[in-house]
Formats: structure tokens, sequence, C-alpha cells
């Protein structure tokens, strides 16, 4: 869940690293740190806290060799000794790392118990072992590669050789890491970002790859795997532009991307309908020949976009469907039908338990479809098909645009494998108006915050797709305001909940489908009665006089998509009421890339 950037080249290290970490901050800010090489020496700047604390101690360096780190603690606390980078024993080699390392405590006791450590980080003890077994082989590609096959657990590390001025080394398991490729040299990246300024192509690296990089006259590269044979590598485009990753005039990424909602729905539409016809991919169609029912893994915001999914394929293409969290399915596997497929749900495409999963469920032979902004992610690449959601880079750690991006194709997806009266493309058209209109009368939804959100708890309900609606609204407002929320089945508030409604606790009824409009309206009644502030997001036509939220009509299918957007809203403006960081909540990271 850390950033990495090195950079190797003609460019100044320093400032590829220290930009490239900032792109990077959304995947970890605990503390950040960074090394330079520079005449015949390593210059070691960290501290706790955010980017710009390391932006202000790092004083005016030229240096062609870096490397950087913005830290997620897993091992450790948050302090400046367990910022990374990190030493070996006798400090010649240097590195940062992403991950866990499974076994750190085991290799300390068999192979390193003679050595003093100087953190608490189980990535210290992987500077350790390249150092021990350079001592015994005098190769540093040897003692890496040595490295890598004892260690179990998930990394992505660049390395330094202090003594060798002219290389820079990665390696890489689970864990995502990039290499970007320019005339002026490399960048090594845990995502595309940091890539961008300076380099028009990337290599995408598999797992057990050490890559060697080198600059004495002219640049070289090679990647090996673990044994030390010579892998062949592809080069691929970067499609990113620098532009897109910028907050504008917005006072946050958050609000930016919950804007730019309308606008990414219309881009699907672009991409998915030529004339008014659905085209898809012929190796997505390949996967759901046959296919007796759908697993849906995901996480988070992602999981939430399945339970609504599952509605979409039972309902429209008569597909039975499950929902299962990615961290649960794998160490607790469900008995399988005979012909399932299995959907993997990931923003990032990098999800460390998702990707678990698909490498357990391709061991056993079944077919796979990743739903994901990033084509080039692990997810991606690994699955048999994957479907492109078209959000554009989404930095906030909430996410609220790859949301209703992955529901827009996964409703796609589901007519286009069943049957529907709905007119597709004109109902997401509509829809991205009418997320237009919501997005223009955000101050409403400001006003309510203010009115709302005055406890320390909140309640979202809703029945049927309202449910599955007031689970992500719950998750948004939990996750940047700190306000403990919950999203409950309506009718299951008087099986339990009820007993924490008092005076003022605010509850949020959601109302899309005419089916279930008067017993969501009879629960809210119940909490009413026992002194609970509510407020009621609506359909025009299920409207009432005393609703606070009224959305226009559109078909129920699409209702989740346009629904989501004042609950976010109401998540980021109880954030402003906080004094919350918005875009970077404490102890979150946007990228989870360990299990």
């Amino acid at each position: 869940m850390c950033g990495i950037v090195g950079s190797l080249g003609s460019f100044n290290a320093k400032e590829v690293v220290l930009k490239g970490l900032e792109r990077l901050e959304y995947r970890g800010y605990d503390s950040a740190g960074l090394a330079l090489l520079q005449e015949n020496k390593i210059t070691v700047f960290k501290d706790t806290g955010r980017v710009k604390n390391l932006i202000s101690i790092t004083p005016e360096v030229e240096s062609h060799i870096g490397i950087g780190h913005t830290r997620w603690a897993t091992h450790g606390k948050v302090t400046q000794s367990n910022s990374h980078p990190h030493y070996s024993m006798n400090e010649r080699f240097i590195l940062v790392h992403n991950g866990v390392i499974e076994n750190s405590r085991e290799l300390k006791e068999s192979r390193l118990s003679a050595y003093n450590f100087r953190t608490e980080t189980d990535s210290e003890v992987v500077a350790y072992l390249i150092e021990y077994y350079f001592n015994k082989y005098n190769n540093v590609n040897d003692a890496i590669r040595k490295t890598m096959s004892l260690i179990d657990g998930s990394y992505a590390l660049v390395i330094i050789d202090t003594e060798d001025h002219h290389k820079l080394y990665a390696a890489k398991n689970k864990s995502p890491l990039l290499v970007g490729v320019s005339a002026e040299g490399y960048i090594v990246g845990s995502d595309i970002m940091p890539l961008l300024d300076h380099c028009k192509q990337f290599i995408p690296l598999e797992d057990g790859s050490l890559v060697e990089m080198g600059m004495n006259g002219d640049f070289s590269i090679a990647i090996y795997d673990v044994i030390g044979k010579e892998r062949d590598y592809e080069l691929h485009d970067i499609v990113v532009n620098t532009s897109d990753i910028g907050k504008g005039a917005y006072e946050h990424y958050m609000l930016k991307e919950i804007d730019e909602q309308a606008s990414v729905v219309r881009r699907i539409i672009s991409e998915y309908f030529k004339d008014d016809k659905l085209v898809l991919d012929d190796k997505v169609q390949k996967v759901f020949d046959g296919r007796d029912r759908i697993y849906i893994l995901a996480a988070g915001t992602s999981a939430h976009a399945g339970y609504v999914a599952k509605g979409y394929f039972e309902k429209i293409a008569g597909i039975p469907t499950e929902v299962h969290i990615s961290s649960e399915f794998i160490y607790n596997t469900p008995a399988l039908t005979q012909n399932p497929l299995f959907i993997y749900i990931s923003q990032s495409g990098e999800t460390a338990d998702s990707r678990a999963c698909l490498v357990k469920t391709k061991e056993m032979g079944y077919p796979s479809l990743t739903i994901t902004n990033v084509a080039t992610s692990t997810l991606a690449r690994e699955s048999d098909a994957y479907v492109d959601i078209f959000a554009g880079p989404e930095i906030a750690v909430a996410s609220t645009k790859a949301y209703v991006a992955s529901l827009s194709v996964l409703l796609i997806l589901a007519n286009y494998f069943g049957k529907s009266d709905m007119n597709l493309k004109q109902e997401l058209s509509k829809a991205a108006g009418i997320m237009d209109d919501i997005i223009n009368k955000k101050e409403v939804v400001n006003k309510l915050a203010k009115e709302m959100l005055t406890k320390r708890n909140a309640f979202f309900i809703g029945r049927g797709f309202d449910y599955y609606i007031a689970m992500e609204a719950a998750l948004k407002l939990k996750e940047i305001s700190y306000i403990q929320a919950e999203g409950f089945a309506a009718g299951e508030l008087k099986h339990g909940t009820i007993a924490l409604i008092e005076e003022d606790t605010p509850v949020s009824a959601i109302i899309t489908n005419k089916e279930i409009n008067l017993n969501t309206r009879s629960n809210l009644s119940e909490v009413e009665s026992r002194g609970a502030k509510t407020m009621v997001i609506s359909m025009k036509s299920l409207s009432r006089p005393s609703d606070q939220i009224i959305i226009d009509d559109v078909d129920p299918m699409v209702a989740p998509m346009v629904a989501i957007i004042p609950c976010q809203l109401l998540a980021y403006y109880g954030a402003i009421i906080q004094g919350n960081d918005v875009d970077k909540p404490r102890n979150l990271a946007k990228s989870v890339t360990v299990e």
C-alpha cells in the first residue's frame, strides 16, 4: 500500500523522486523518505508525516540515481527510524520496499541472528539478507535473487548498491511495480503516476522478476527470473496525461472526481456503444459462454458495486450470482458450481486479496473477468478478459467516480448477455444529465450536512438496491468524516439496531423503487418516533413534500448510479465540517496491495 519511486538516468533524481512521491501519496502517507547517490556517497532524508515534510528537509542536490518511498505502516510504529529507505547491516545496500515479508521473523532467527537491527520493519530484513549473500557470492544479482528465493510474501523493491554508481535494481512479487523507459533513463514506480513526465513507455513486471538497469555510457536493462534466466519483456505505451491528474480549480480531488462522474458515464457510452448497439471484446463474450453461475469477488466500494451487479445479472441476464469479499473467499471458499465465471472488481486492479483469489481460481481452471480502471494492472493482465471502466485517474482515497463507472459497465454487461426492455443508452445518457443536476445543487447537500451530521453516529437505510446504496453511503461517510456510519436493510432496524436510536440520531433513507417505497417510509417512522433526525433521498415519482433530496426519475436499474451522488457529497461536506483531510483520510490508502 506504499508508494515507490526509483530513478536512474540523466534527469535530476531528486526532482523525479519527490514529484513522483507527491503523485503517489494517496497510496500511503504515514512517513516519506528518499536516498540519493552523489559524489561517491549516499544521502538519506526521511521524516514522519506527508511528503511536504520531506520536501522541506531535502536540500538542493544533484544526483542521477535515487529512490523514494511513502509509507503506510504494517510492521513497526510510525517513526522516523521505521521510515524508508533502509540500509543493509554495513550500509553497502539501501532499499525501499512495499509489501509484507511474512517470514521476516524466521529469517532473522535462522540466518541473521548475529546481527543487530535498527528498526522494527520487515523491510530491513531484506536489506540485511542482500548484503549477507553478497558477502558470500560477491555478486549483486546473485545476492538479490537468493534473497528473493528465501522470502515469503509480497514485495516491490528498489535497491541501490552504494559502491556502484551506474546501476539500479528492482524486484517484484505480488506487489505492483512498473519500469518507465525513456531516452533519458529509467523510472521505477508502484504505479504509472511517477513516470508521466519523462516516459512514454513502460514495462509491467511479472512476479519473481529482478530488473538490472544500467547507465555506463549507454542505458541498458535486463530482467531475470529467480533462477537467473533472462526474461523477455514488452513495452507498453503510457496513455495517461499529466493534465488528467491535476486538481485544477478544485480544493480537493474528491470534489473534482464527484463532479466528473457525468462525463465518465458519457465516456463509457461512447466506448461501448456503436450507434445504438452494444459492442464488447470477443474475449469478454467467450468467458460468459456456458456459465451457470457468476461469483463476484471484490473489497470495499468495489464489493458494494458487486452487490448491485448481482441484481443486474440475476434480473436482466438470468444468471445466478454470488458476491464474496475477497479476503474471506481466499480462506473460506464455498462449494462452487460446475461452470462458474469469476468477476473481479478493482479500481486499481492491484488489490492484493482479489489477486490472491485470481491466482487460486486460475489454478482451479475457472475463467475470469476483471472490471478495472487500470487496463495495465495485474488483475487486468492476468485475467482471461478485462473491461475498462474509463474513469480516468482517481486520486482521492475515497472512491466515487470509479464506483459509478463500475456500475455503468456492469449494467452494460448484464444487458449484453441478457434481455431487457430498457433503452440502456438512453437511460445512461439521462442518468448523466441527472448527475449534473444534482452536482449543480451541491450547496443543498452542504446545508443538509450541517443540519444532519451533529452526532458521533449516523445510519443509512434502504431496501433492495437502496440497501446497497446505503452500504456505500455509510462507507463514504465514515472513511472521510470519521463519523461511525452504518448502512442497513431498512427492515432489519427493528431486529436490533433500533436500540441505538436516540434523540437527533441521523438516519437517512434512500427510496428509488416503487415496490418498497411505503415499507421504507414505515421504517423511517419507527426511528422518528424514537427521536431520530431523518433525511430522505427519493425519486420524483415517489417523493413527498417533506423529502429533502428529490431526484428525477430513471429506470430502477440505473437509480443506484444517481442516488449515490448526494451521499458522496454528504460525506464530502461532512469531512469539511470536521476539518479533516478529505483526500487523504487517516489510516487509509488508495491501493491496498497487502493481504
